[in-house]
C-alpha cells in the first residue's frame, strides 16, 4: 500500500509512536515539510497549537486531517502517560466542533446505519459495554458505591476543554445547567460527576463544594461512568462524552451545548442543530460513533482492528489495573518467581512487596497474596484476625510452553478471594462464576465458542509439551485415556476421594472397563522426575494396554473415545474436544452435568452450564493472562 503523505507541524505526531503507528496503518506517511500535490496537513483537533497546521493548509491550499482520541481510548488518561488504542481521523471537520460539518456528522446524516451485519454487532456491542462498563478512560474502582439509586446526575467537564468552546457552550452553560437541574428536580438528590483529570487534580472543573447545597454531592472518586448512569433517573450535560454514553445506557439526557450526539431526537436539547434533520435510533447512533467512525488499534498484534477486539483488550487491561492498583503483600514467594510476578502485577508498582512472615503481610495495608498450596488454616486465621483480605494465587489453565517445575514462568494466573478452584470443600470464585453462568448473554457464549474452536485448531493445552503419538491405537475397541497425576498435588489431597494413587486409578478403570483399550499417560512433572506419582511401566501394564510416555496431551485426547481421571485438568481439556469424561474425584469441572461423576460434588454446584458456559468461566472470566511481548495484561485470545 502506498501511503498518502501527512505533513505535521507539532512534534507530538512524530514523537508519539502509538499515534504515528495508527496513522501509518491507516494509510498515512507522517513527516515534516511543506505539503504538495495531494498531501494532507495533520492537526490535533482544536488544540491551541493547531493554528500552525491551519495556516500552512490555507497557504498551500492543502486539505486537512483532523486527529483526535477515540471514544474507547485507554485505561488511564493521556496526561497519566498512557497511549491511545483508538483515534478518529476526520477530513471534513472535528466531531465536537458544531460550527461546521464533520465526517461523523455526515455518517449520522446519511449513512445506512443498520445494513449488513451492523444490527447484530450493535446489539452485541451495546450489551458488551453494559457488561464491561468500559468508557473512554477506565481507571475506575468498581468497589466504590454512590448510594441509593434515583439521583439526578449532572456531568462536569474540565475548564477550557475544546469541546465546550467549539460545542456552542461556555463556562456559563454549566451554571445554567445546574440551576435547571435544581429547578426541574426540586426534591431529588443531585450528584455532580467530575472529569477524571479533575478528580486526579490535573485540571480544574466548573464546580466545587461552594456550589453545593445539602441535597447535592460532588463525585470526585473514580466511580465508573456506567455505574453512575445506571443509577440515575435523569442526566444533565453540556458537551461531555458521557452524554453519548447516557444515550447508549437508555437515557434521554438534557443537553446544554451542541455536542455530536445532540439534535438526532435522542436528547432534550437546549439549543438548535440546523444541519441535523434526521431522527436516529440508539442503535443507529451507536453504529456510526462506535463501529464506523473510529480507527481501533490492537496493541498486541500491531494492527488495526475492530471495536470488539479493543473491548476485549481494554477489559483485560482494566481488570488488571483495578485488581493491582491497591497493591499486594505477597507471602512466601520464591526468589525465581518474584521478577515474573512484578511483571505480571505491573499495575501494583511499588505497592507490591514480598514478605517472609505472615504478620508483616497483614500490616502492609494491602491485600495478602499467597500460593494456594502454601495457605494453611493458621495463615487464614491471622489474616482474618487482622481483617485483612487474602488472595490465593495459582497457575491458570493455559499456562506456558514448558513445565513450572522446570522454572518456566506462567502466562496465566488465577487470583481467588473465596477459595481455590481445586478445593471442593469450600466455595471458590470459579464455582461462583459457574453458578452465575445462566446470566451469560449470547455474545459471551459466542466468544467462548470461538475460543474453544481456536484452542482445538491450535492444539493447545496447559503445558504444551510432549510429542505426537507414534503408534496407532486400535480402532475397534473403546479407547480410554487415563492421565496420571502428581500424587501429593493439592488437587489430589483435597478433591480425589477414595482413589488417590495413579496405580489405584488404573486398577479401577480396568475393573469397570474390562474390554477397553486403556492408555496410561504419566504426568509431565512426574515423567521429568520432579514430582511424586511414578508408576513403573511394568506395574502400569498390568492394567493398561499401553503407556504413552512423552506424548502430547492434546494428541492423546484426540486419539481416544473417553477420559477417566481423578481430578486431572486433562478431563476439562477432553470436554473441550467433545470426549466423554468420567471423574472419580471432584475436579472443578465436575458436578455441573457435563461429566459422569463417581465423586460427590458439593451441593453448591446447582447450575447446569452449557459447555461454552463452562469455557467462559474457566478460561475467560476466572484467570488473568499476560503478554510477554508487550508486558501488558491481555485477553485469552492473545
Amino acid at each position: 500500500m502506498v501511503n498518502r503523505r501527512l505533513r505535521a507541524y507539532t512534534g507530538g505526531f512524530l514523537r508519539d509512536q502509538r499515534v504515528k503507528r495508527i496513522l501509518e496503518l491507516s494509510g498515512f506517511d507522517v513527516r515534516f515539510g511543506l505539503p504538495s500535490g495531494d498531501d494532507l496537513v495533520a492537526m490535533w483537533g482544536r488544540r491551541p497549537r493547531s493554528w500552525r497546521g491551519r495556516a500552512v493548509a490555507r497557504w498551500r491550499s492543502a486539505s486537512v486531517l483532523n486527529v483526535e482520541d477515540g471514544f474507547l481510548r485507554s485505561v488511564l488518561t493521556g496526561r497519566m502517560g498512557e497511549a491511545p488504542q483508538s483515534l478518529v481521523l476526520d477530513q471534513k471537520g472535528v466531531y465536537f466542533d458544531c460550527s461546521g460539518p464533520s465526517d461523523l456528522e455526515d455518517l449520522l446524516n446519511s449513512a445506512d446505519l443498520s445494513g449488513g451485519d451492523l444490527a447484530a454487532r450493535v446489539e452485541a456491542g451495546i450489551a458488551r459495554l453494559a457488561q464491561t462498563g468500559l468508557s473512554k478512560y477506565n481507571g475506575f474502582d468498581p468497589a466504590l458505591e454512590v448510594g441509593e439509586d434515583g439521583y439526578v446526575l449532572v456531568i462536569d467537564q474540565t475548564r477550557g476543554d475544546a469541546s465546550i468552546l467549539h460545542g456552542g457552550a461556555s463556562d456559563d452553560s454549566f451554571a445554567i445547567m445546574l440551576r435547571a437541574a435544581r429547578a426541574e428536580n426540586p426534591d431529588a438528590r443531585i450528584l455532580i460527576k467530575a472529569h477524571p483529570e479533575v478528580a486526579a487534580q490535573r485540571r480544574r472543573g466548573h464546580f466545587s463544594n461552594r456550589d453545593l447545597d445539602d441535597n447535592m454531592r460532588l463525585v470526585n472518586a473514580p466511580i465508573a461512568p456506567r455505574r453512575l448512569l445506571d443509577g440515575a433517573k435523569r442526566v444533565y450535560c453540556v458537551t461531555s462524552l458521557m452524554g453519548f454514553e447516557a444515550i447508549i445506557a437508555g437515557h434521554r439526557p438534557r443537553v446544554f451545548g451542541r455536542p455530536f450526539y445532540g439534535g438526532w431526537g435522542l436528547s432534550e436539547d437546549k439549543q438548535d442543530f440546523e444541519r441535523r434533520g434526521r431522527v436516529l435510533s440508539r442503535a443507529e447512533i451507536f453504529a456510526a460513533v462506535m463501529l464506523l467512525y473510529p480507527k481501533y488499534y490492537d496493541v498486541y498484534r500491531d494492527e488495526l482492528c475492530n471495536f470488539e477486539t479493543v473491548v476485549d483488550n481494554l477489559e483485560a487491561q482494566r481488570r488488571a489495573w483495578v485488581e493491582d492498583c491497591h497493591g499486594y503483600a505477597a507471602l512466601g514467594m520464591r526468589l525465581w518467581k518474584r521478577g515474573h510476578l512484578r511483571r505480571f502485577f505491573k499495575g501494583a508498582g511499588r505497592l507490591l512487596s514480598f514478605e517472609k512472615e505472615v504478620a508483616p503481610a497483614t500490616r502492609a495495608g494491602r491485600r495478602g497474596l499467597i500460593w494456594a498450596g502454601k495457605e494453611t488454616q493458621k495463615v487464614r486465621d491471622i489474616f482474618a484476625a487482622a481483617d485483612a483480605p487474602l488472595l490465593r494465587l495459582e497457575d491458570g489453565f493455559l499456562r506456558s510452553n514448558g513445565l513450572g517445575a522446570e522454572l518456566v514462568p506462567p502466562m496465566s494466573l488465577v487470583l481467588d478471594d473465596l477459595g481455590i478452584y481445586y478445593d471442593p470443600s469450600r466455595e471458590s470464585r470459579l464455582e461462583r462464576l459457574l453458578n452465575e453462568s445462566a446470566a451469560l448473554d449470547a455474545g459471551a457464549l459466542a466468544r467462548a465458542a470461538r475460543l474453544r474452536a481456536q484452542l482445538l485448531e491450535l492444539g493447545l493445552s496447559k503445558y504444551n509439551v510432549g510429542g505426537l503419538i507414534g503408534a496407532d491405537w486400535p480402532q475397534g475397541k473403546r479407547r480410554i485415556l487415563v492421565p496420571g497425576q502428581v500424587e501429593d498435588d493439592a488437587s489430589i489431597r483435597l478433591g480425589a476421594g477414595k482413589v488417590s494413587r495413579n496405580i489405584d486409578l488404573l486398577a479401577r478403570v480396568r475393573r469397570d472397563n474390562p474390554g477397553a483399550f486403556i492408555i496410561y499417560k504419566p504426568h509431565p512433572d512426574v515423567e521429568a522426575g520432579l514430582r511424586k506419582g511414578r508408576v513403573s511401566k511394568g506395574a502400569a501394564l498390568e492394567f493398561a494396554n499401553e503407556v504413552a510416555s512423552g506424548v502430547n496431551a492434546v494428541a492423546a485426547i484426540e486419539a481416544v473415545d473417553e477420559v477417566w481421571t481423578m481430578t486431572s485438568l486433562l478431563g476439562f481439556e477432553a470436554l473441550l474436544r467433545g470426549k466423554a469424561v468420567t471423574c472419580l474425584g471432584v475436579p472443578f469441572y465436575a458436578g455441573w452435568g457435563l461429566t459422569t461423576d463417581f465423586g460427590v460434588a458439593a451441593e453448591r454446584r446447582v447450575a447446569r452450564p452449557s459447555l461454552d458456559g463452562l469455557v467462559h468461566g474457566v478460561l475467560i472470566a476466572y484467570p488473568r493472562y499476560f503478554d510477554p511481548l508487550t508486558g501488558l495484561a491481555c485477553p485469552v485470545e492473545v
